[in-house]
């Protein structure tokens, strides 16, 4: 059996923080606002595995209301959501990434990012997409304020 699932995330820039996507420190103005180390494409993806294994979200898994989870490393938390998928008699097979974000430009950090993610999930880096948009300079990511990320993750049963 074959399960697909979708994940998105959002998260406006703030000065003071480190930028973190991908498991990857980025050198920019701006940090994310969030609970956790606020790395959207993590987040993304955790969503879209526990989305395909109908095991809730991150949210369910890792509430912001969870001191626990406070500046949390969000690739640890995509590790223990790809266990609860494998509790649940899944693997992963594959995800693809899509990051959103005008500023700054990520095209260098996407090979370490899909690397980072692909040790998470437990696949090679070849079973992990990684890619970088603008949008255009439309809306609140064209105005530089913060990054979305979609991503899509088949899971493959046991």
């Amino acid at each position: 059996m074959t399960r697909v699932g979708i994940g998105y995330d959002s998260h406006l820039f703030a000065e003071g923080r480190a930028l973190v996507l991908g498991g990857q420190r980025i050198p920019h103005v701006a940090g994310l606002v969030g609970h956790s180390d606020a790395d959207a494409v993590a987040h993304a993806v955790t969503d879209a595995i526990l989305g395909a294994a109908a095991a809730g979200d991150i949210g369910t898994h890792f509430p912001d209301s969870d001191p626990r989870w406070k500046d949390a490393d969000s690739m640890e938390l995509l590790r223990r959501a790809v266990e609860v998928v494998r509790g649940r008699g899944f693997h992963v097979a594959q995800a693809d990434v899509t990051v959103i974000v005008e500023r700054p430009k990520l095209a260098q950090y996407v090979p370490a990012m899909a690397a980072a993610l692909a040790g998470a999930l437990g696949v090679p880096a070849s079973a992990v997409g990684v890619k970088a948009k603008t949008n255009e300079g439309m809306g609140f990511i064209g105005r530089g304020e913060g990054v979305a990320v979609i991503a899509v993750a088949t899971l493959e049963a046991d």
